[in-house]
């Protein structure tokens, strides 16, 4: 799991911090700060989740992994064609 914080969505409300402190911290203002890469190990995922699932203005979104990168070897592409 890959996370990112989009920091001008944060209104302080500190939830994050509550729920995952050891990947978010408040800065000076009580605005969230994501500490690390945004990289989650599965031990941590669920209290992660917690925060991304509570935080009242979505700051915190689910990013696709460096194993599930588009411009990789091992992407998959889906196609669909219509008639008409």
């Amino acid at each position: 799991m890959k996370i990112r914080l989009d920091r001008t969505m944060c209104d302080g409300f500190g939830i994050c911090a509550k729920h995952a402190p050891e990947y978010f911290s408040l800065d000076d203002w009580g605005y969230a700060v994501l500490v690390g890469d945004g990289v989650i190990p599965p031990s941590d995922r669920d209290a992660v989740m917690r925060a991304l699932l509570d935080c009242p203005v979505h700051a915190i979104i689910e990013t696709p992994g460096t194993a599930a990168r588009a411009d990789g070897p091992s992407a998959v592409t889906q196609t669909t064609e219509v008639s008409r």
